[in-house]
């Protein structure tokens, strides 16, 4: 049965979300979260999001790698101090894309909330562009929820709330896989599908590990995780 159908399942499904009672249907998506700014921070774990200075993720595929470091760095977004963390995407040792990710924790619930982000697209080793720049707060953008404190499968929720610029939607898949990449075999896998309604039909899956973090992103895989050298 859809939790979304059962009132109890659904109950504790916006309270792990620290989410206002806004799901409708079980077509509809949270995007309200009953949380106060006050409750936020930007250091934290939660158990499949690390917002501590000094982590790094490193994920690869082939010729492309993704680096993920959460910087000893903070930025005041909408009213809330928020954790940098830093994604550096490149391909054959070329820069392709830079980009500075704005989190925030809650000590209440434990769940991550994404409040914008700064891109650079790379060409020739130049920046060409700045597309996916969002921040809550601005030109109607609110912060989106990144990674629940408790996640269950079934729950459905925006990442980023950026009207025509980011729409990103994560889906709970599975919370008990086991997998196996070039960093480890892990198990309690976590399963996330991505969609966006601005980009109809296209649909990709992150996957993360307790303790650790991001596995895959789409093809890419972890080969590297802990503090940065």
């Amino acid at each position: 049965m859809s939790t979304l159908r059962n009132p109890v399942a659904a109950l504790a499904l916006a309270t792990a979300l620290g989410a206002a009672m806004r799901v409708q249907s079980d077509q509809s998506w949270t995007d309200h979260f009953g949380v106060e700014k006050g409750e936020l921070t930007s250091t934290g774990r939660n158990p499949y999001f690390v917002l501590e200075p000094g982590y790094r993720l490193t994920l690869q595929d082939g010729d492309a790698r993704l680096v993920i470091t959460v910087l000893a760095e903070t930025k005041v977004v909408d009213g809330v101090e928020t954790r940098v963390v830093e994604e550096r995407e490149s391909k054959r040792d070329t820069l392709v894309e830079v980009s500075r990710n704005y989190y925030a924790i809650s000590t209440r619930t434990n769940s991550v909330y994404y409040f914008g982000e700064a891109t650079d697209v790379y060409k020739g080793g130049k920046v060409v562009n700045h597309e996916g720049s969002w921040l809550a707060g601005v030109n109607g953008a609110r912060f989106g929820l990144m990674m629940p404190g408790t996640p269950l499968v079934g729950g459905r929720y925006y990442e980023e709330i950026a009207p025509g610029v980011a729409m990103d939607r994560g889906q709970i898949a599975s919370v008990a896989g086991t997998m196996a990449v070039p960093a480890g075999r892990f198990t309690n896998v976590l399963r996330v599908e991505e969609t966006t309604p601005l980009e109809r039909g296209e649909r990709e899956f992150k996957l993360y590990a307790p303790g650790v973090g991001l596995l895959q992103d789409a093809s890419l895989k972890l080969v590297r995780y802990g503090a940065a050298k």
